[in-house]
């Protein structure tokens, strides 16, 4: 009897072993499900899931592929060596499932060197304060190209997109302003894709700038200030035209003379570049004239007697 009573003393030791490692198991099983349940949540704060631009726009892959078949068959068709569906791929690749803060210009290189294509001497267009003139007047005059006449500004045109590193990796919701962090997709693409712009640029180059603006047509933050003029290289461009351009019937706050256009000339001037300012460069005028006919500013000449 007594060695009976030690092999159930033994047994319901065991038992009870077995049922204490079962037990431990089970909430370190617990613990790591909730570890990589919550994960997504630890690495994203809420300040990251509020952003204060527009989220990433609705069937962006439809919109990027529509655009990329329709700019490569329709519109240039000298292009149709291009693979939109790699183009696609690799922009989603420079942004979706990453912090929309941490976005480096080499996430969209691949992107750039797929997209890329010549520009033709003599046909480029940089802006800065006139996008919707100066995109009205290439659409009338194909002799010009602004940037997002080219394959990769027509494509992202308008919209807008960022990650998030939880899924589904894409913030539909809200996307972060320059303001709030100067490496979020947007910038980052666009200052890459004006450099490679600028850097494309030969023969004579126009920019358009607004005469009307109070705090100055040239601003060094601008993209055209900041990358796109130190970008033109001298060897290939030869002279640069600055169309300024006033609002019909607006402030006329500055002319060829004004000080930051003078800044400009002078930032040209040291690159090496030959320079010629006309203010309200009358081809464009008259198509701003379409839409004030009868102003004064938009009449030919006067009648005298």
């Amino acid at each position: 009897m007594p060695l009976q009573q030690g092999s159930a003393r033994v047994r319901q030791r065991t038992v009870l072993l077995v049922g204490i490692a079962v037990l431990l198991a089970a909430l370190v099983v617990a613990v790591v499900l909730a570890s990589l349940l919550t994960h997504g949540r630890h690495e994203v704060s809420p300040q990251m899931l509020k952003w204060k631009d527009r989220g990433t726009t609705k069937n962006l892959q439809e919109v990027i592929l529509g655009r990329c078949y329709n700019y490569i068959t329709a519109q240039h068709p000298e292009l149709g060596d291009k693979d939109c569906l790699k183009i696609w791929e690799s922009l989603k690749d420079a942004f979706i499932y990453k912090n929309p803060c941490n976005i480096t210009p080499e996430d969209y290189q691949p992107l750039m060197e797929l997209a890329s294509h010549p520009i033709p001497c003599n046909k480029s267009l940089f802006w800065s304060k006139t996008g919707d003139l100066a995109h009205r007047y290439t659409k009338s005059n194909q002799n010009f190209l602004t940037l997002e006449d080219t394959l990769l500004g027509y494509m992202a045109d308008k919209i807008s997109w960022c990650g998030d590193p939880s899924a589904p990796g894409i913030n539909y919701e809200s996307c972060p302003k320059r303001s709030e962090c100067e490496s979020n997709p947007g910038s980052v693409f666009w200052k890459m894709a004006s450099k490679m712009f600028a850097e494309a640029a030969c023969g004579v180059v126009q920019v358009m700038l607004n005469g009307s603006v109070e705090a100055g047509a040239f601003r060094s933050s601008s993209i055209f200030g900041s990358v796109e003029v130190f970008n033109l290289d001298p060897d290939k461009v030869s002279e640069v035209h600055i169309w300024l351009m006033q609002d019909i019937g607006g402030p006329q706050s500055e002319s060829c003379s004004g000080h930051s256009i003078q800044r400009l000339i002078s930032i040209l001037e040291e690159r090496n570049f030959k320079i010629i300012c006309e203010d309200n460069y009358r081809p464009v005028q008259l198509l701003q004239c379409v839409h004030n006919p009868d102003h004064t500013d938009c009449r030919l000449c006067t009648n005298s007697t």
